[in-house]
């Protein structure tokens, strides 16, 4: 048995040579014309009818392997749907036959032409008649029985990393499959998907760093939006009831696990409906969601077998604050929570704001305690400056999030419409941007004039799709499921 071995020294140098080969015998090796009768996986499921009419097919596909015996040739090819083995034979191809072993390499674009048979081994295998190298690769590819292991090489050459890991390519299968469940979801439920801008003259929506450019025409500043959520609900005040928008947006904040600095998100809004409703609008939402992906509401994350069934279990943050570290918010003074915090080692002083000292709780004490889907709501107002009060008790904001495995992966919440409240929401902020923090959102005096013209009720529902998918398909970095994730440039 021969097997095909390249100048392990400069594999590239060894294929244009071959390159120069094929061009001296005419032969094109980058055609513009292809074609194909069948795909592999259409040929696997309809192999026996058609290997029994003798029924000629044409395939296409890159070569994963290829191994010669003398006068005869196996190799392995691949498409999208799937792979075959092909058996070329020096009797038919007759002078081709020797362009083939000699100047075709694995990682090529082949199409071959014959009738399907099957080996002594029973493997579905196409006899070629003839073939045509539809493109020459130049670089070998990562050795096919290890695959593509190192992480950094993964995400920045993912070409790479999909041709040779096929469970990641079936992460993004999944992701797509996620996403037309989500608009095929909210299409049935009369929402309509709409664009809004991404170039934003401010940057509102969300608590968040932006990213900051400038347009030379207009010779202004502006800014990636880190939230398309103004602009939906202006769209809600001109009549629209309800709207979404699926795409991206982007935080000029630090990378992990969890952040990418550009991001997929699913925005909706709602208008005659409330919180409340959006949680059981949510979880029928999810119940589409995991339908489309597998027969369970049984999903595996790194060691822990989650439920997604509804209905998921809900708790107010002060209830779950109390129950995990005894601290009753409802009364409490910020010095006297200061010292509860302290009581518990965490970070906090005088210095810090309340809406801080919320986060700090409610980043270290009730995110960490929660595995399974779980929606927190009824949030401190200071957490949340576009949501309305909890009628019953004005210092909690009607938002819930559901939290899973630690992760948020939605925020909702009824929306503030009323536009004097809004106001003072926004000075507020406008006050935490004066002393420093670069998170927190500015006035924009042309929504707060927008819903001066009247908005109704309304609720609206954001939710992180990498993050979801992330979940879904059992990944622990986000870097698994960002096609490009964002990774600091190699010098």
């Amino acid at each position: 048995m021969e097997i095909q071995e390249e100048n392990i020294l400069n594999p590239r140098q060894a294929r244009m040579e071959k390159l120069k080969k094929l061009i001296a015998q005419k032969i094109n090796p980058f055609p513009s014309q292809a074609s194909r009768t069948h795909r592999c996986l259409e040929i696997i499921v309809d192999f026996d009818e058609l290997a029994k009419k003798q029924i000629k097919v044409v395939l296409a596909g890159r070569i994963r392997s290829l191994r010669s015996h003398g006068g005869s040739c196996f190799i392995h090819f691949e498409d999208e749907t799937g792979k075959l083995q092909a058996y070329f034979k020096k009797d038919i191809l007759k002078e081709n036959y020797e362009t083939l072993k000699e100047l075709i390499d694995i990682g090529d674009f082949i199409q071959i032409k014959g009738s399907l048979f099957l080996t002594k081994k029973e493997e579905k295998t196409i006899l070629a008649d003839e073939f045509k190298l539809l493109s020459k690769s130049l670089l070998p590819l990562p050795e096919k029985w290890n695959g593509l292991k190192d992480v950094e090489i993964r995400y920045r050459k993912r070409y790479l990393d999909l041709i040779s890991n096929p469970t990641v390519k079936d992460i993004f299968i999944k992701r797509s499959i996620v996403i037309n469940a989500i608009r095929q979801f909210l299409h049935q439920e009369g929402f309509m998907e709409v664009e809004t801008p991404i170039l934003q003259p401010i940057p509102g929506g969300a608590s968040a760093k932006p990213f900051i450019t400038h347009h030379n025409a207009l010779n202004i500043d502006l800014y990636l939006r880190v939230a398309p959520e103004l602009y939906l609900k202006r769209l809600i005040v001109g009549g629209f009831e309800k709207v979404y928008e699926l795409g991206r947006s982007f935080r000029n904040e630090g990378i992990d696990h969890r952040h990418n600095p550009e991001y997929t998100s699913l925005e909706f809004y709602w208008a005659y409906a409330d919180y409340q409703i959006l949680m059981g609008f949510t979880e029928k939402l999810f119940t589409e969601i995991i339908n489309k992906i597998q027969d369970s509401f049984e999903i595996k994350y790194k060691d822990k077998i989650l439920n997604f069934k509804p209905p998921w279990p809900r708790k107010t943050f002060k209830k779950a604050l109390f129950d995990l570290a005894n601290i009753d918010i409802t009364n409490l003074s910020k010095e006297k929570l200061i010292k509860e915090m302290k009581k518990l080692k965490l970070q906090a002083n005088k210095k810090d704001e309340l809406v801080a000292l919320y986060e700090i709780l409610y980043k270290e004490i009730i995110l960490p305690s929660i595995e399974q889907p779980t929606i927190i709501m009824d949030y401190p107002i200071e957490m949340e400056p576009l949501a309305k009060k909890c009628e019953d008790d004005p210092r909690f904001a009607q938002r819930f999030q559901l939290v899973v495995c630690g992760i948020e992966l939605l925020k909702a919440y009824s929306e503030l419409n009323d536009p004097l409240d809004q106001k003072k929401r926004f000075e507020e902020q406008q006050k935490l941007i004066s002393k420093g923090d670069e998170e927190a959102q500015r006035i924009d005096k042309d929504f707060i004039e927008t819903l001066e013209y009247g908005m109704p009720p309304c609720a609206g529902e954001g939710i992180g799709i990498d993050r979801l998918v992330s979940i879904l398909t059992n990944s622990h970095s986000l870097k698994e499921v960002i096609l490009f994730p964002t990774l600091k440039p190699k010098k």
